[in-house]
């Protein structure tokens, strides 16, 4: 039996724009945003944690196989097709990714069927920057940035860099100063990450709830869990969407 058998797969469509989706779960929506190389065993344990805390979880397959182990070839597979696709700003210093407007419209669609107070997202290494993105224009209220490492930590600029166009990072820092708190999850010493928390804590003042880890691990949620990580991001949710 698949990991991905008991989930409802879909898809959806934003300007010309299609991804398929696995959904399960029921309560507040939740955005699972996979990281590289896709949606893994530990990506999917991870959602399934969060669907047994009364979420109703949605997790767009972006790029990578569902389901593959996250190997180095899956990886390597990954970065490849994510580096030929127009979706996404691996470089760019001061850009929001393509791929934002698809996110901002699922969450938008999921928000309309499902009501309550807001959706929950989070992102992970390579995507942790676009659950800050989806802030703008849709209604995320809980946005969690796990390891954020776009763009690539290539020179002292990028390391620093959000990800965000200066017009996003304004409409950004409107809505966390009106109240919306920001959850950032890393290892101290992981270098993918950057001086990325130390921008967030310039911009976004307070309101950024940064949680570090000592060591050089990455993934904080899946590869390299740390139980406290998923505690704090389940309580984060259920804080926020549970109102």
């Amino acid at each position: 039996m698949g990991l991905l058998d008991s989930w409802t797969a879909g898809s959806h469509t934003a300007g010309g724009v299609t991804h398929p989706t696995f959904r399960k779960g029921s309560g507040p929506a939740v955005i699972v945003i996979h990281e590289i190389p896709g949606i893994t065993p530990a990506v999917i344990a991870f959602a399934e944690e969060v669907i047994a805390r009364g979420f109703t979880v949605v997790m767009p397959s972006l790029f990578g196989r569902p389901e593959a182990a996250a190997t180095v070839r899956e990886s390597v597979r990954s970065i490849a097709q994510v580096c030929v696709s127009r979706e996404f700003s691996l470089f760019a210093l001061g850009r929001t990714s393509a791929i934002a407007t698809w996110l901002r419209s699922l969450a938008r669609d999921l928000q309309a069927e499902l009501g309550g107070p807001g959706v929950g997202a989070v992102g992970m290494c390579l995507t942790g920057g676009f659950a800050l993105a989806m802030l703008v224009d849709a209604p995320v209220i809980a946005p969690v940035l796990a390891q954020p490492a776009s763009p690539a930590p290539v020179g002292k600029a990028r390391k620093a860099d959000l990800g965000l166009s200066a017009t996003d990072l304004d409409a950004v820092k409107d809505k966390v100063a009106a109240g919306c708190p920001v959850l950032g999850l890393r290892y101290a010493s992981d270098p993918a990450v950057g001086t990325r928390f130390d921008t967030l804590r310039r911009e976004l003042g307070d309101r950024f709830i940064a949680v570090d880890f000592p060591g050089r691990g990455h993934a904080t949620l899946t590869e390299h869990r740390q139980q406290e990580a998923v505690d704090r991001v389940l309580a984060f949710f259920e804080q926020r969407l549970k109102q």
